[in-house]
């Protein structure tokens, strides 16, 4: 498909040229295994697969791939502007980038609770250090890695992408960044020299609370086709049912990532202009209040649909939830629905006054009202 179609179109039509029957929505294929060519001057053995890059372009076993991973792995290559590989979440994505880089230091910020047990373990069982992120950069070594989160989790403000970059990529580093809380439109994380993007694709691409599943994106196929090597035998391509929920749910995509971020902007910026309203609300976080001119750059739409708020006290940020009508009290994000969430509950180290905001596709002035109300409340 030609590289200027524009977003929307890429979701819908990235991944044509790929299907194998004349059924307009793709069918689901549960088959563990695919019988192999009839014409035998078309067999390879394990060898000539092997040395021909791996199974990727064929259909054999479900754990090396599957037609409907092919299809979601087009259309987040052409989404995203690199070589994707599809995982079954966002987690085994980071761990996959992990095996890859194979660093001896990451250099880690405020990110994702779930890859620092990651780091965690590797540094349990292989040695691998973390380190703060703004270490001195006498600290990096070649080969080590920068993991960036921007926007941030959970407060959805942003960091300095080309900033980091420029500092790895003196000392021979690479620069991983997840990109989950600002997919495209949002942000284009190529645009300021990353080495590799990865997203817990089960939030907004995703959409609906409903599937689990991650990708790596690079702008090298060699390296895609490494790290396409390394699932076959970790074993976390993304499942048949979810990737065939992931195709249905990228159609929309780009019509509900951008309904969820200008709900986001609006009801932070009444929150912002109605503080005096709300006696019990000591904070709030987002991109769209950041003065800093990188903001502007990395993140055209004014953020992400994610947001924070501080209350005076743990005992108001455990009521608020319940107070909310359209706000459902769960963890993750990205879904159609909005989410709000005690963050204390599912994160040991944030602050236990923070509650974390995921923005859905409802009408914004009802969302506004529902949350004022509950902030009145309190």
């Amino acid at each position: 498909m030609a590289e200027n179609y524009r977003i929307a179109t890429l979701a819908i039509h990235a991944d044509d040229h790929l299907a194998n029957t004349n059924d307009v929505a793709s069918p689901i294929h549960l088959s563990s295994t695919y019988a192999y060519n009839s014409d035998p001057t078309q067999l390879k053995s394990l060898k000539q697969l092997i040395e021909a890059g791996g199974f990727h372009d064929d259909i054999v076993y479900s754990r090396y791939n599957q037609p409907v991973v092919v299809r979601i792995e087009e259309v987040f290559s052409k989404l995203l502007d690199g070589h994707a590989v599809a995982y079954s979440s966002g987690l085994s994505a980071f761990h996959a980038a992990m095996i890859y880089f194979n660093p001896k230091n990451v250099f880690i910020g405020q990110a994702y609770q779930g890859c620092k047990q990651i780091l965690n373990i590797l540094k349990r069982n292989y040695g691998v250090q973390s380190h703060p992120l703004d270490s001195a950069a006498e600290l990096i070594q070649p080969g080590d890695v920068i993991h960036l989160e921007s926007p941030i989790n959970p407060y959805g403000t942003a960091i300095d992408i080309e900033k980091y970059v420029k500092i790895a990529h003196s000392r021979g580093a690479f620069v991983l960044i997840d990109s989950t809380f600002a997919p495209p439109p949002l942000q284009f994380p190529f645009e300021f020299g990353v080495d590799m993007i990865m997203h817990s694709a089960t939030k907004y691409f995703g959409g609906h609370s409903d599937l689990l599943a991650g990708v790596l994106v690079t702008k090298d196929p060699k390296i895609s086709e490494a790290l396409h090597g390394d699932r076959n035998y970790i074993g976390t391509i993304t499942a048949s049912m979810e990737s065939w929920l992931m195709l249905r749910s990228l159609r929309t995509y780009d019509l509900r990532v951008r309904k969820q971020v200008a709900n986001a902007v609006k009801i932070v910026k009444y929150l912002d202009e109605h503080r005096a309203e709300f006696p019990a609300l000591k904070s709030l976080t987002h991109a769209s209040l950041q003065k800093e001119e990188f903001v502007k750059r990395q993140l055209p739409l004014n953020g992400g649909p994610v947001f924070s708020i501080e209350v005076a006290t743990p005992e108001i940020a455990k009521v608020l939830p319940s107070k909310t009508k359209l706000f459902h009290h769960a963890t993750s994000l990205g879904g159609v629905e909005s989410l709000i969430e005690w963050r204390a509950m599912t994160d040991s180290v944030i602050s236990d006054t923070l509650l974390r905001i995921s923005v859905g596709v409802e009408d914004a002035d009802d969302l506004i009202e529902d949350l004022s109300n509950a902030l009145k409340q309190l």
